[in-house]
Parts: structure tokens; C-alpha cells; sequence
């Protein structure tokens, strides 16, 4: 157990990960650690046993994968440190992955939920705030949260945003989001803001929104506009990549905007515009028309 604890406070002092990524890395090496009530004495046939028990628990492809690069990085760590000899996870590979598309929201209801709550009260402002800015900028709801007055620039319509491993980057956002912005600034920032925070969403307290009030607030809209599928926060960053590929932008911007560390990742919104570069060729191509 010390030795979970002790590798967790290198991820947090030496790597600086996040706090979101530090726990999932916790709850992933605890869960290793109740299996066989010691990390030090993983031998061969440990390493078969523990990884029947994760399959023979119907796990996600995807959740099995990240359980054991979080292993593999913790085993990695305490070969540097001398504590083992071996890493016996090393030798395991991930699972295939499900190959899974991106979910995106609809446009007749990102249309509803942009007017699910009223402008005329300062929850209602900040709350349309959140789902305007997640749209306008693909941010994640962890930047979204962290996100200070001062961070922002109305003149250029531009946010700075330190994201994953604490990369800087900016991201932008239209006259949309500009318009909500201004009035929750003006309003019911003012009206929020007990304790004189910087962070701008801020709760009933004065204080720092919480990620889990985000997805609450996403919650509240799909109710309130009778949409019949669960929408996730992650949903709305999804569709801001769809649409901006749709819409003519190209990989490399949208690796950018999105805060990838690599065009792998951003490359799985590619398929997105398939049916625009279908209507485009039978559009232009002498003989792609019917």
C-alpha cells in the first residue's frame, strides 16, 4: 500500500498529472492491490489470475486496457526504484479495442438545450453558459471548470486554457457564446460571485463549479427539453470536432483546438465527414452524380 501511495505522490509532485488522472490511477492500482493484498509478489501466474478476474467481469475492452497501462506504468516505476525485478505486466497486451465511433448531439436538440433555462436569473445564465462554451470550444469539462475571468479575452474572443499535463493552449469561441458570456458577466457573475473568486462558474456558495455539477446541468437540459438519449459532457466536445470537420476544418487545427497530444487521437472524428465528402464528390465529379 505504500508503495501505491508513494508512486501516486511521484505522479503528482515529478509528472504533474492532473488530479482527475491521479485518481484513476489510484482507484485502478487499489483495485490490483484488494486482489492479492500485496504489490511486491506479482508473479507470472498472478498476472494470469488477475487478468481472468478483470474479464470474467464483463469489462469494457477500453476499461481493461487503461486498468493495465495504469499497472504497467506502476510496475515500470518500481523497477526504476528497485523495489521489483521484474514487471511481469509488461509482457501483457491490451485487449483489441471495440473501435467504437464518437457519439455527437443532434443539431435540432443542441438547439433545444441551448434554451432549455431562462436568462433572466443567474443560474440560468451560467447554466447556458456551460453548454454554449463546451459547444463553442471543445474544451473539456476539467478546463471548463478551471476557467478564471482573467483567462478570457471578449476582444478576441479567445480563451486560455491550461489542459491534459498542463499544456497550455487557446481556443475561441463566436458571437453566440459571446453574447451569453457578456450577459452572465455583467449579471449573474456579479450576483454569484460571494467571495470574490476568479474562477467563473462559480456555485450557489461563491465557490469553484464542481465537474460533477457540469454534468448535472447537462442532465437538467435533456429533461427539460425531452430528449430521448443520455448526453454526456464528453458528447459535446465530441460534436464540436464533428462539426468543425464537417464544416471544412482540417485535422491538424482540430488536433489544436481539441488539446491532442497526438492526430491519432483527433482521428476518429475523420469518419465524421464521410457524408460530406460523398455529397461533395457527386456534387463535382462528372460522373458522381445520379
Amino acid at each position: 500500500m505504500k508503495e501505491i501511495l508513494d508512486y501516486l505522490n511521484y505522479l503528482q509532485v515529478v509528472k504533474k498529472y492532473s488530479e482527475c488522472t491521479i485518481l484513476g490511477y489510484k482507484e485502478d492500482l487499489l483495485e490490483l492491490y484488494d486482489f492479492k493484498n500485496d504489490v511486491l509478489c506479482y508473479g507470472e501466474e498472478d498476472v494470469r489470475d488477475y487478468l481472468e478476474y478483470l474479464y470474467s467481469r464483463g469489462l469494457s475492452r477500453n476499461t481493461i486496457s487503461r486498468k493495465l497501462s495504469s499497472i504497467r506504468s506502476f510496475y515500470r516505476y518500481m523497477e526504476d526504484e528497485g523495489k521489483v525485478f521484474f514487471n511481469y505486466f509488461k509482457e501483457v497486451s491490451n485487449p483489441k479495442k471495440n473501435g467504437r465511433l464518437p457519439k455527437y448531439v443532434h443539431d435540432n436538440d443542441l438547439e433545444k438545450m441551448f434554451h432549455a433555462f431562462s436568462m433572466d436569473d443567474a443560474y440560468g445564465q451560467r447554466n447556458t453558459l456551460i453548454l454554449e462554451m463546451l459547444y463553442a470550444t471543445g474544451v473539456r469539462v476539467s478546463e471548463l471548470v478551471n476557467i478564471r475571468v482573467r483567462d478570457i479575452n471578449l476582444y478576441d474572443k479567445t480563451i486560455h486554457i491550461l489542459g491534459k499535463g498542463r499544456k497550455e493552449r487557446v481556443v475561441f469561441f463566436g458571437s453566440y457564446c459571446e453574447d451569453v458570456l457578456r450577459k452572465y458577466i455583467d449579471d449573474g457573475y456579479l450576483k454569484l460571485n460571494l467571495k470574490g473568486k476568479d474562477y467563473l462558474f462559480l456555485n450557489k456558495n461563491g465557490e469553484r463549479l464542481s465537474s460533477r455539477y457540469v454534468r448535472e446541468v447537462i442532465d437538467r437540459a435533456v429533461l427539460q427539453c425531452g430528449v430521448d438519449y443520455h448526453i454526456s459532457p464528453h458528447m459535446l466536445r465530441h460534436t464540436f470536432a464533428t462539426d468543425m470537420l464537417n464544416n471544412g476544418a482540417d485535422l491538424m487545427t482540430v488536433k489544436e483546438l481539441l488539446g491532442h497530444s497526438s492526430v491519432n487521437t483527433t482521428g476518429i472524428y475523420t469518419h465524421v465527414s464521410n457524408e460530406r465528402l460523398k455529397s461533395v464528390y457527386e456534387f463535382a465529379h462528372p460522373r458522381g452524380k445520379e
